[in-house]
């Protein structure tokens, strides 16, 4: 086997390491069909997510009719207590993440987590999914007080996991600027929540399945 050039590999969380978008569309369509606005197929939802809750409303809103600031700030709170008691129904990890983590994790790489979810969804929601064992760290939207693309979340996910020499996966232009303007290299995943082609996202490097992971990073310049 060849070496691994790195001491962390960090993940986002929804489109990157959990198909989180059955829930996430759930939630929206509860809270939009509160105003009797008619529900959206669940990959419908995929270019909503990605800049937090209220964003995701927002752009549902929009795309169902159009909405006001009075209707966003009433109905956000209704989706978000909904998907509070709903956040692992239809979540699952995609295909070949866990056999790429126990990989990583034999070769003695730690795993952390850098998301733009709040911790009061994302803790519980990797707990009810069996997988907060395995990260060394994990940093929410919330938990330093700056969201991705801001590097101060990325580098606390680092620090929280022990440092060293870290690269981030990621699904979004969060993601991948957040670890530009972190110093650090990054892998783009197509099968995330896309709101574009994903050659946009001008990563350092992209993956089509999990199954690529390990091997890219074998191959990667130490």
């Amino acid at each position: 086997m060849d070496p691994i050039p790195f001491d962390i590999v960090g993940f986002d969380l929804d489109g990157t390491l959990i198909d989180t978008s059955g829930d996430l569309a759930a939630a929206v369509n509860y809270a939009i069909g509160t105003i009797d606005r008619p529900p959206f197929p669940v990959a419908a939802i995929h270019p909503f997510v990605g800049k937090g809750a209220k964003v995701m409303l927002q752009r549902a809103l929009d795309a169902s009719g159009g909405y006001d600031d009075a209707t966003l700030t009433a109905l956000l709170p209704v989706l978000l207590d909904y998907y509070e008691q709903n956040l692992a129904i239809h979540s699952v990890p995609y295909p070949g993440l866990i056999a790429a983590m126990d990989a990583l994790a034999s070769r003695g790489v730690r795993l952390a987590i850098c998301t733009n979810k709040a911790e009061r969804f994302t803790i519980p929601l990797m707990h009810q999914i069996g997988l907060s064992d395995r990260f060394a760290s994990i940093v929410g939207g919330d938990t330093v007080g700056m969201a991705k693309p801001d590097p101060a979340p990325i580098h606390a996910m680092i620090e929280r996991a022990g440092g060293g020499r870290a690269i981030f996966i990621g699904d979004t232009i969060n993601d991948i600027a957040g670890a530009r303007n972190a110093g650090i290299a990054n892998v783009a995943v197509s099968f995330g929540f896309l709101d574009g082609p994903v050659e946009d996202l001008e990563a350092d490097a992209v993956i089509h399945h999990f199954d690529e992971l390990v091997p890219l990073l074998e191959r990667w310049p130490a």
